[in-house]
């Protein structure tokens, strides 16, 4: 999966979390991906759980709670080794 689409998902993340997303159609130029596109990223956010909703007044998309997306790698760490030789 190519680095774009993280960053893509990123910023469509934010974008909802600001409400300052548009229309679809606004928000697709704006990705410059297509609205089909645009939606397959929604579904795909809904999937993994994101309450995302549309206010057609204020035209954009919002979440219904308060969250958002995190995409990174977080180390952990492991308990020293306790083997013995």
């Amino acid at each position: 999966m190519p680095k774009r689409y993280f960053e893509r998902l990123q910023t469509i993340d934010h974008l909802i979390r600001i409400k300052g997303t548009g229309k679809p159609s606004q928000l697709a130029k704006r990705m410059h991906i297509s609205e089909r596109t645009l939606y397959e990223f929604l579904k795909l956010m809904k999937d993994l759980g994101a309450p995302i909703e549309y206010d057609r007044y204020k035209e954009s998309y919002y979440y219904g709670e308060k969250g958002g997306f995190t995409i990174e790698f977080t180390k952990s760490i492991a308990p020293a080794s306790t083997a013995t030789i």
